[in-house]
């Protein structure tokens, strides 16, 4: 992995909007985030779920695979991040046999 291949993406997102969930569950404890680290690693939190992740990035896109909690139960899943041309973030993050949310994040 190149800086440049992570450069763009990395650092902490303010998730502001998803297909599933309104803004007073996404910010329930706290407000909703996703963190992608230079190392391949990341974390993400919004309403009860927080998982931590390992993530492979491409120029303005970035997968990952995460595990964590939703309440006190175990959850895991995959997701996926594209840059848009406007700086904003516009991803899906995907609950193993379970919901698919689509999100859009800005900088924090």
């Amino acid at each position: 992995m190149t800086t440049e291949r992570h450069k763009s993406l990395a650092g902490r997102w303010r998730i502001v909007e998803t297909d599933m969930w309104d803004n007073d569950y996404l910010d329930m404890l706290g407000p909703a985030h996703i963190t992608f680290q230079a190392d391949g690693r990341g974390e993400f939190a919004f309403g009860c779920v927080n998982a931590t992740f390992d993530c492979d990035y491409a120029a303005r896109s970035v997968s990952f695979s995460w595990i964590g909690f939703d309440g006190n139960d175990e959850v895991s899943g995959d997701g996926s991040a594209d840059l848009n041309d406007d700086g904003t973030l516009e991803g899906e993050i995907s609950f193993h046999n379970g919901d698919e949310a689509e999100f859009k994040a800005r900088r924090s």
